[in-house]
């Protein structure tokens, strides 16, 4: 339901731009966000957008760095514009999404995107390796 593109291997410092396209469905009323998953460790949530207030979330260890958006033209994409990329920011980088209210609740964008189990719709991933 979500195909990824855009990553690659970098140098540190350097940058990348992920996309999230969703297939046969806009993103209304959602959060969708970027969760990724290092070898040898667990899902994490990186960045969330909601699509019902605009509302964002940033990890602590992107903010500054990364940064997400949504095409509002088409109302299918998502992106990650990922700046000053570090060794430690090398993963697997999914897009992920679940569907919330029109008029959702304080605090939700940051609630689902701080555990990866709330998303219910996945896709496949794309590597990102930073690395001299």
């Amino acid at each position: 339901q979500f195909v990824e593109s855009g990553g690659g291997l970098v140098q540190p410092g350097g940058s990348l731009r992920l996309s999230c396209a969703a297939a046969g469905f806009t993103l209304d009323y959602s959060v969708i966000g970027w969760f990724r998953q290092a070898p040898g460790k667990d899902h994490e949530g990186v960045s969330c957008i909601n699509t019902s207030d605009g509302s964002t979330f940033y990890a602590d260890s992107v903010k500054g760095r990364f940064t997400i958006s949504r095409d509002n033209s088409n109302k299918t994409t998502v992106y990650l514009q990922m700046n000053s990329l570090q060794l430690e920011d090398t993963a697997v980088y999914y897009c992920a999404a679940i569907p919330i209210s029109p008029f959702p609740a304080a605090g939700v964008t940051e609630t689902k995107c701080r555990a990866y189990y709330h998303m219910a719709y996945w896709g496949k991933g794309t590597l990102v390796t930073v690395s001299s």
